[in-house]
């Protein structure tokens, strides 16, 4: 049985920079890992900052010219560029899924929702059209939106192509030059979709892929000529990126961790919340910042809770669920799980040690759905972001007693409750302090034009990286005010 259709051979990624690809100079090459078997599959670049300097030059001298091509023209190439990607969306599906971890299933839907971003960028044509008023007899106002110039998107490895696309469909649509800086552990999915837009058409320099790692980003966020930079990856680095790319005058979108908490009252809809809940916590081997982290059981739920059990218990690694990124966070999360079990958890499912049937899976990293009860809000478990498929049950008495809980991490990301009461459900609406919220939802993320983002230590920066308020984000507003004529019959605006 095979899960996904790993890549034949070892690729060696290059840069694409001018509309050419090349492997940068002096760059060490790092190899690239398949989750699911520890095998190579690839070979990165990791692009020093003169290699840097040359992307960014490249994309400042096609700026001009991208930015007086009209917003029609610019969509019209993005279509192209949406119709690539589904004509391709199976073979990219598998490579995705490849060098992530996830199933080919969720790598496919990690695509869609990226087309759906490329369907809000080719309405811009038709809803983005700028305004104009006369405020008085005689005088007119405008604004129009004004693309930056030379913006950049760094993005991690769990969502190879969901979250590039979040960022460049839109950013290049209203008119900038583009640079992707992709996770150094996933770079073959970004490679595909350079040259998917290659293949649409994309002028030499609007679009460029530059691989690395930490002097890679570092000297992306330094470079002067760069103008915006949005980051999704670890609360840590995205304070780092949102600091020193803030404190050059840039402008900077950083969205970071989470730890969300799912809240489950005893009138939920017992198979639907099951579901939701294990869906939650295992889908993409729990490598999201969507992820349930903690199940904040109020009052008597134990019968949800062993439905829990059941279905995550029933589930197989490899056709069901996915592999760990890499050694590291597989060593990582077995510490931590570890460490619950020595404060005082028990570990009501163990995933440690499971692994697909096959030989050619042996090597990969893997980790079964795994349930901690008894676990305590001051414990490690309650409180850090694991980034795997690890539960955490943390019984409360109340309603109010689990908003307390979900209101004291500094994450705000996201938080679900699962009730079949209206009152209880708008209670939670309002009283969690997040930026994203599901009601009966186990994975709330807003579908488009919603836009993505949370609060507090889960984003650095001002709207979100999607929908209406990216565009506040990749453009200035330009304002115009015109007179052409005295008027004697003008008021005092006049």
């Amino acid at each position: 049985m095979s899960f996904v259709q790993l890549p034949e051979s070892v690729t060696t990624c290059r840069n694409l920079v001018g509309g050419e690809w090349l492997v940068p100079r002096d760059a060490s090459l790092l190899d690239v890992h398949s989750p699911y078997t520890g095998g190579v599959i690839g070979r990165v670049p990791l692009t020093p900052a003169e290699g840097v300097a040359q992307a960014v030059e490249a994309a400042r001298a096609a700026a001009p010219g991208w930015r007086a091509t009209s917003l029609r023209e610019r969509t019209t190439l993005m279509a192209r560029f949406r119709h690539l990607l589904e004509s391709n969306l199976e073979r990219l599906s598998h490579l995705a899924a490849s060098e992530a971890g996830k199933t080919v299933a969720e790598a496919r839907a990690g695509l869609l929702k990226g087309i759906e971003v490329c369907d809000f960028a080719l309405s811009l044509q038709n809803l983005d059209t700028g305004g104009a008023m006369e405020v008085s007899r005689g005088v007119s106002c405008e604004f129009r939106r004004e693309p930056l110039g030379v913006v950049a998107g760094i993005t991690p490895f769990n969502f190879p192509a969901m979250v590039p696309l979040w960022m460049f469909p839109i950013a290049v649509t209203v008119g900038n030059a583009f640079i992707l800086k992709p996770s150094e552990k996933v770079p073959l999915t970004a490679c595909a979709m350079g040259e998917l837009m290659v293949e649409a058409g994309i002028p030499r320099g609007v679009f460029s892929v530059v691989h690395g790692g930490r002097e890679t980003v570092e000297a992306l966020v330094a470079h002067p000529d760069v103008r915006a930079v949005g980051f999704v990856g670890s609360s840590g680095v995205a304070r780092r990126v949102y600091a020193e790319g803030s404190a050059q005058g840039k402008r900077v979108l950083a969205l970071g961790g989470a730890k969300n908490h799912l809240i489950v009252v005893p009138d939920a809809d017992e198979a639907l919340t099951a579901q939701s809940v294990v869906d939650s916590f295992t889908g993409c081997a729990g490598q999201r910042c969507m992820a349930a982290s903690v199940l904040l059981a109020v009052g008597d739920v134990q019968r949800i809770v062993e439905q829990v059990h059941e279905r995550a218990s029933r589930m197989e690694v490899g056709p069901g669920m996915g592999a760990l990124i890499d050694r590291a966070s597989l060593t990582r999360l077995e510490t931590a799980i570890a460490a619950a079990e020595r404060a005082g958890a028990r570990v009501l499912l163990d995933g440690r040690g499971k692994k697909p049937a096959g030989e050619k899976w042996a090597g990969g990293y893997w980790l079964g759905p795994t349930i901690l009860e008894g676990v305590r809000p001051d414990m490690e478990a309650a409180q850090r972001e694991l980034f795997g498929p690890v539960l955490s049950i943390v019984r409360v008495p109340t309603l109010s007693a689990a908003l307390e809980v979900e209101n004291a991490s500094p994450y705000g990301n996201a938080a679900s409750i699962f009730t079949t009461n209206g009152a209880v459900a708008q209670a939670v609406v309002d009283g969690a302090r997040v930026g994203m919220v599901g009601v009966n939802v186990g994975v709330p993320v807003p579908r488009e034009p919603f836009s993505f983002g949370g609060t507090g230590e889960s984003k650095f920066g001002h709207g979100d990286i999607t929908g209406p308020s990216s565009l506040g984000f990749w453009t200035d507003l330009k304002k115009v005010t015109r007179k052409w004529t005295t008027r004697t019959d003008g008021s005092w605006m006049s």
